[in-house]
């Protein structure tokens, strides 16, 4: 199971402090004591998705306070180190892109993009992130913060 809907797994992250993961794909983070006591990360979440090649991943758009930012959870169970991508496209049409260091060691990791001021409202940001073997492989998998319908409507 992914980080995000594990509930009780924790993440650190390069500031080096620890956060819980969201328990639910639009459910707040619990304030970080390092934070203002006030301030709680809004999640939205695609789905967790699977590749047949054994990677896992789910995109996620946080917003906290007056910043925004894209945050992949993903495990690579593939055996190959991947290259990674994961962009935050604001409303405005502009976009963030993170290259990602993706390992094939088989554990639960996250990649962010780094935080920007919000412009306009958190929810019109969306975030995608794309695995591939190499620069010029195949796309192994592609995740996306928007939800999908399943009910076709």
């Amino acid at each position: 199971m992914l980080l995000p809907l594990g509930g009780a797994s924790a993440e650190q992250g390069e500031s080096g402090r620890t956060a819980s993961a969201p328990s639910s794909p639009e459910a707040p983070d619990a304030p970080n004591a390092l934070d203002a006591p006030d301030a709680i990360t809004r999640t939205r979440c695609g789905p967790e998705l699977a590749s047949p090649d054994g990677l896992e991943a789910q995109t996620c758009v946080l917003t906290r306070g007056g910043d925004t930012w894209a945050r992949v959870y993903y495990r690579n169970t593939t055996g190959d180190a991947l290259d990674a991508y994961l962009s935050l496209l604001g409303p405005d049409g502009l976009a963030v892109r993170t290259t990602c260091a993706t390992g094939a060691d088989d554990a639960p990791a996250t990649c962010e993009t780094p935080r920007e001021r919000t412009r306009g409202a958190g929810a019109l940001y969306t975030a995608v992130s794309e695995f591939a073997r190499g620069a010029e492989g195949p796309l192994l998998l592609r995740s996306a913060s928007n939800s999908v319908d399943v009910n076709g409507s």
